[in-house]
């Protein structure tokens, strides 16, 4: 079946770039579209956990196959945006791409913290962060609480009636409906809605939370033209672990903003447990080794929160823009 076309933020045009949350835009339609032809294969199940694991949204493989066709491409890449632009403060990038070259995946040994596509080195690293991290972008989307949840809701109450069913009672969970993905996961179910993924935003999906989506287009550090950059819904049905796993890269904070908060509900980023509230932002390095359960009773009803990543703070605005370069979607 056809999959569905994604709208593309543009690329970077050099120094005086904007922003790439400027560069989100509505999708056009709304009322009476056109049916979306990649609806349906958008609602399959994956029979396999999300891309290297990453939490609430699906995440790169890497442009490459192995991590020697990866580091060539990334370099490659590097030294095109250098030659368009300036080679001025690439040296972390360029230290990176090199140290990736040199340690073959199998010789890197076990660690709390493991990106499985690209580290950036020198950057400040802890489990989470403090909301000061990125105080604008946390108290737009708290704000903006009731706008999320609403859509949240008119989106979960459609379909309802049929989540949930088979799960922990040995009877599989029916297929989610049309935008919705469903993840493997060793108990529970496991859904999300996602509006941007990997750098690409999906229209239909953007059309049916017209609000929220056009609120990524107002945060100021939201990744919007590279492939590490989601944004999206995320559900945890009562009794539902997510295996632990890295994410790709240690370039971004996760940023989980509370919608439903149910009882007994964890993250766990680096062996440190925290728990969600309605309303409130919580930040995360997902390079971080990281599960998350959803422990609360059946009439509680599902754990969900608005995902989106950020950038991370201690990376600067010329390597944003080459890295918007180097992991720009269809490289």
């Amino acid at each position: 079946m056809e999959e569905e076309e994604a709208i593309r933020p543009r690329k970077p045009r050099g120094p005086g770039a904007a922003p790439a949350a400027a560069l989100l835009r509505p999708p056009p339609g709304g009322e009476g579209a056109a049916p979306d032809p990649g609806a349906a294969a958008g609602a399959a199940t994956e029979g396999l956990p999300p891309p290297n694991g990453c939490s609430y949204a699906p995440c790169p493989s890497g442009p490459g196959g192995g991590d020697g066709l990866l580091h060539q491409r990334l370099y490659r890449h590097l030294q095109e945006y250098a030659k368009r632009y300036s080679w001025s403060g690439m040296g972390r990038i360029h230290k990176a791409i090199r140290e990736q070259g040199r340690r073959p995946r199998p010789a890197r040994p076990p660690s709390i913290q493991r990106p499985e596509v690209f580290f950036l080195p020198d950057l400040p690293s802890a489990p989470y962060f403090a909301r000061e991290a990125q105080r604008h972008d946390v108290e737009l989307l708290e704000r903006n609480f009731q706008t999320i949840a609403g859509e949240f809701e008119a989106l979960y109450q459609a379909f309802s009636v049929g989540v949930g069913v088979g799960v922990g009672g040995g009877l599989p969970p029916p297929p989610p409906p049309p935008g919705w993905k469903a993840h493997r996961t060793p108990a529970g179910q496991w859904l999300t809605f996602p509006l941007v993924r990997q750098g690409a935003c999906l229209p239909r999906n953007c059309r049916r939370c017209p609000r929220t989506f056009r609120l990524l287009g107002s945060l100021r550090t939201c990744i919007g033209n590279n492939v590490f950059g989601n944004a999206g819904l995320s559900l945890l049905m009562p009794g539902t672990v997510v295996a632990e796993h890295y994410g790709p890269t240690n370039i971004r904070l996760r940023c989980h903003l509370g919608l439903k908060t149910p009882s007994n509900c964890e993250l766990v980023v680096g062996g440190e447990p925290q728990c969600w509230a309605e309303g409130r932002c919580l930040l995360f390095d997902d390079s971080f080794l990281h599960t998350a359960f959803h422990g609360g009773p059946p009439e509680e009803g599902p754990h969900a929160v608005f995902m989106v990543d950020l950038w991370h703070p201690n990376v600067a605005a010329a390597e944003r823009q080459a890295l918007d370069f180097i992991f720009a979607p269809g490289r």
